[in-house]
C-alpha cells in the first residue's frame, strides 16, 4: 500500500508473494502456532493456502506495526494507537481482559473491547506501559471509561519517561504527566497536558481497579520520532 492507497485486486495477485511458514501438517479441533523467523521486512497482506481443502476456525497474525512515516510527520497524532505502532509493554493485571484492547481503533461497544482488571484485594492500584509509536510530546489525553458502568476506576494518573534516557525500571525517572484526577463511569475524559517534555513511554495508573474503554494519546512526533519512524520504513520496505 503506497501513500494510504489499498492495492487493486488485480496488483494484491500479481504482487511478490514471500513464503514465511512452509507447508506444515495440522490436527484437527487443535490450535497451532507457527513461529516466523527470518524474514525482517514489513507486510500488508497475508495469504493462507490450505492443502487440499477444509477450513480455518481462527488466522491470528502477530507482529509489531510500522506505520507509514508520510501519513505521521508533521501531524497531531494519537502517539499511542496500536495502528499507529503503539503498543503495551506491561501491566499490573489483566484478567478480565487484555490491556492492548484500549489501543484499538473506534469505540468499545461493551467492556470486554476494552481493559478491564479484577477487582483489587491488597493496597494500591492497577497500571499498565504504553510503549508510544515513536518518541513524542504529548498534549492531550482522553481517558474513556464507556461501558465501565459497576467497575471504573475512580481516578487516574499519567506518568512519562524517556527511555532513550533512562531504564523503565528507574521509578526515579518518571515524570508527573496528569496529577491524580477523579473520572466518572461511562464516560469520555479529555484532559489538556503541558506539552513540555519529550516521552517514549506513558504510564496510566488507575485507582484502584477497573480499567479503560480506550486510552488515547494525542500529540506530536519529536525530531528523532521521525527519524526513527523514517529509517525502521525504509529498512523493512522494499
Amino acid at each position: 500500500m503506497r501513500g494510504g492507497r489499498p492495492p487493486s485486486p488485480a496488483e494484491v495477485a500479481a504482487a511478490d508473494w514471500v513464503e514465511i511458514v512452509p507447508m506444515s501438517p495440522l490436527k484437527g479441533d487443535t490450535a497451532h502456532e507457527f513461529t516466523v523467523a527470518g524474514v525482517e521486512r514489513r507486510f500488508t497482506h497475508v495469504r493462507l493456502n490450505i492443502h487440499p481443502d477444509g477450513g480455518v476456525a481462527r488466522l491470528r497474525v502477530h507482529g509489531d506495526v510500522v506505520p507509514d512515516p508520510r501519513l505521521l510527520t508533521g501531524l497531531t497524532i494519537d502517539l499511542a494507537a496500536l495502528e499507529n505502532g503503539g503498543r503495551v509493554v506491561a501491566c499490573s493485571n489483566g484478567f478480565y481482559s487484555a490491556p492492548d484492547n484500549m489501543l484499538f481503533p473506534g469505540l468499545a461497544r461493551n467492556q470486554a473491547e476494552g481493559w478491564e482488571t479484577a477487582r483489587r484485594r491488597e493496597p494500591g492500584h492497577e497500571w499498565a506501559v504504553v510503549r508510544l509509536a515513536a518518541p513524542g510530546v504529548i498534549r492531550l489525553a482522553e481517558i474513556d471509561t464507556s461501558n465501565l458502568r459497576y467497575n471504573a476506576p475512580g481516578a487516574v494518573t499519567l506518568w512519562g519517561l524517556d527511555a532513550r534516557r533512562a531504564s523503565l525500571d528507574d521509578a526515579s525517572a518518571w515524570r508527573e504527566l496528569l496529577a491524580r484526577t477523579r473520572v466518572q463511569p461511562d464516560g469520555r475524559h479529555r484532559f489538556r497536558l503541558p506539552g513540555d517534555r519529550e516521552v517514549t513511554h506513558v504510564r496510566v495508573d488507575i485507582h484502584p481497579d477497573g480499567g479503560l474503554a480506550r486510552l488515547r494519546l494525542f500529540g506530536d512526533l519529536a525530531p528523532d520520532g521521525e527519524s526513527l519512524l523514517t529509517a525502521r520504513w525504509h529498512e523493512l520496505t522494499n
